[in-house]
């Protein structure tokens, strides 16, 4: 066995122990979903950190920064830090204020039941092939660690058992104790590549001016109505679409004050865009470095570039430290988006139908996470050949012509109903659907479609006649004695 795959081993030891002895405090539903709601700021910033640096991150967005430059990819670095700064100024202080246990319950007490449980079922599939992502690049760095021994399909499912392993017994608290871990190595990982590489490739001055030169850093869409829409799209999506996700929403609310979870989101957007540069500062060192080998992996499989660089041009330390970081990465979203479907799924949809208890309640979100795990390594199985990036980026469309519009309007605007919520969810995933079925000639971009539709449906639904009445969530909601169940 090398020395790389021994260091891996042992990294891979100690996130599961510290993820299964963080377990040890969790006692109840509520320390399983958000940590009893009692993580400090640093952990608070570390954790929702984590929510987006994972695999396209680091090895999906770098390969589409060599092939498209920075317009190819805007979306996601200014996109998801522009998200959570959003959650941190408009979003986090009311929700926490709510004392609420998920997302969805946002939606059952300001709207119904039944609004309630259409969202929360649409963000229970949005993250389908978020997680299939991260298991895919799991599967990858197994199998490229191994040298082909390990198979992708193989790699993927002994990933997917890792990260379950630890999320299943500690919830939240695995996810925030081990995101703090891995985030210091991705931080000192990351950095230390980017120094020694940077000098490989001529100095980081060269390799920042190399790219200027080459038209990497524009980004600004070419003067056009379609391109415009096209941009304002994928921007949107990322930016709206990521708001209402049950992930940012618990690391927001883990915090032990609301003060806490507004700096800590706002601290983690700003620190996710400065570090999302680096892997692609990494990418095009690599061009530098070894340009035949980036031109013939962009024509066949463009996720390789960077591991291949450090495999093939750094020292065993140096490796160590690149796959330890890519690990961090993946495992600390892989984490939490696994928990974070399974906690929406049991909390707003099964205890709808199946009343429980407390104790009934924490071994069901356990199941429900043992059989999401399962389902998103079967997805990310069938989905084999899809770019990680691609596989991320179109997680956030369901959430963002859904859950937006009803969420923000809720909170904004006193006049928004039942009625207007479910006039905005089901208008805007139907004009959605069939955008993407029908609208291929069209130069608007589905999800800008359902967003102004599901905007539109709200404000129309909410101002006519009220014939749809709002279910005991909202009355409760509007008598002020709504709270968490």
């Amino acid at each position: 066995m090398s020395t790389l795959a021994i260091f891996v081993l042992l990294y891979l030891a100690a996130s599961i122990a510290i993820g299964l002895y963080a377990a040890r405090r969790v006692k109840t539903s509520g320390d399983y979903t958000n940590a009893g709601r009692s993580l400090p700021l640093y952990v608070v910033i570390a954790t929702v950190f984590a929510t987006w640096f994972g695999s396209e991150t680091v090895l999906g967005i770098p390969a589409k920064f060599v092939k498209d430059g920075l317009g190819g990819v805007i979306e996601d670095p200014f996109g998801a830090s522009m998200c959570l700064v959003l959650v941190g100024l408009f979003f986090a202080r009311k929700l926490y204020r709510m004392n609420l246990l998920t997302i969805g319950d946002y939606y059952r007490q300001r709207y119904s039941r039944t609004v309630e449980i259409i969202v929360s079922l649409c963000i229970v599939v949005s993250y389908l092939g978020w997680v299939s992502a991260q298991i895919t690049a799991l599967g990858l760095v197994f199998s490229v660690l191994s040298k082909g021994a390990i198979s992708m399909p193989a790699g993927m499912c002994i990933g997917a058992a890792i990260v379950l392993v630890y999320t299943l017994f500690g919830g939240m608290w695995s996810v925030a104790m081990t995101d703090l871990f891995q985030m210091s190595i991705i931080g000192v990982g990351l950095l230390y590549i980017a120094y020694l590489v940077s000098g490989m490739a001529g100095g980081a001055q060269n390799v920042v001016a190399h790219a200027a030169a080459a038209g990497k850093f524009d980004f600004a869409p070419a003067v056009g109505t379609k391109e415009i829409l096209a941009f304002t799209g994928a921007i949107v999506t990322m930016m709206f679409g990521s708001i209402p996700q049950q992930d940012v929403f618990q690391r927001v609310m883990s915090a032990r004050s609301e003060k806490i979870g507004a700096t800590g989101a706002i601290s983690g957007g700003v620190l996710y865009f400065l570090f999302a540069f680096v892997p692609m500062f990494l990418a095009y060192s690599a061009y530098l470095i070894d340009p035949k080998m980036v031109s013939a992996l962009l024509d066949t499989d463009a996720q390789m570039i960077l591991p291949t660089l450090i495999l093939d041009n750094t020292p065993v330390f140096a490796q160590v430290m690149f796959f330890g970081a890519l690990l961090s990465a993946i495992m600390s979203t892989a984490s939490g988006t696994l928990l974070a479907p399974s906690i929406t799924l049991t909390e707003n949809v099964l205890r709808e139908y199946f009343p429980m208890n407390d104790r009934q309640l924490l071994l069901a979100t356990r199941i429900v996470v043992v059989c999401f795990a399962c389902v998103v390594t079967v997805f990310a199985l069938l989905s084999q050949g899809t770019p990680i990036y691609d596989m991320v980026g179109n997680a956030y469309k369901v959430t963002l012509v859904t859950a937006f519009i009803p969420l923000v309007m809720g909170l904004y605007w006193k006049r928004a109903s039942n009625q207007g919520a479910l006039c905005a969810v089901l208008g805007g995933l139907a004009s959605w659907l069939l955008m993407e079925r029908f609208g291929g000639d069209s130069i608007w971009p589905p999800q800008l479609v359902g967003l102004l539709v599901s905007f539109t449906g709200m404000v129309l639904g909410s101002v006519l006649p009220q014939w749809l009445r709002a279910g005991p969530g909202r009355r409760a909601h509007d008598a002020g004695i709504a709270g968490s169940r």
